[in-house]
């Protein structure tokens, strides 16, 4: 039981640990919209243009920087995703950039995930 206790606590900081680290929302602000993610991904993220792209708005930071960071996987289809787009899009910034991109699309306002 005590073990169950630790990797629950332990995986409830790993999940943090994204938004945690990277509290430069105004920087993750201006880098969607260097990366013009809204011309998809619609206002606020939260309206795609079409119904095919997901909704980011509120989504947890730490998916959000996991999913970024995948897209500049190339070589490995186990644990990359597989999108030109948005591996075009990803390739011009560096994981502290994803970081801090996480970080402010979760902290909008979503209707996909409810925080408790």
């Amino acid at each position: 039981m005590k073990r169950i206790l630790i990797a629950i606590a332990t995986a409830s900081i790993a999940m943090t640990a994204v938004s945690a680290q990277a509290a430069d929302l105004k920087k993750g602000q201006e880098l969607l919209v260097k990366g013009n993610c809204a011309a998809c991904h619609g206002e606020g993220m939260n309206k795609p243009v079409v119904a095919e792209y997901p909704k980011l708005a509120g989504q947890h930071a730490d998916y959000l920087y996991y999913a970024l960071k995948a897209y500049k996987v190339t070589n490995n289809p186990n644990i990359g995703r597989s999108n030109a787009i948005m591996a075009g899009q990803v390739a011009q910034f560096s994981d502290r950039d994803l970081k801090d991109m996480a970080a402010y699309i979760a902290s909008l306002p979503g209707n996909l995930v409810v925080k408790k």
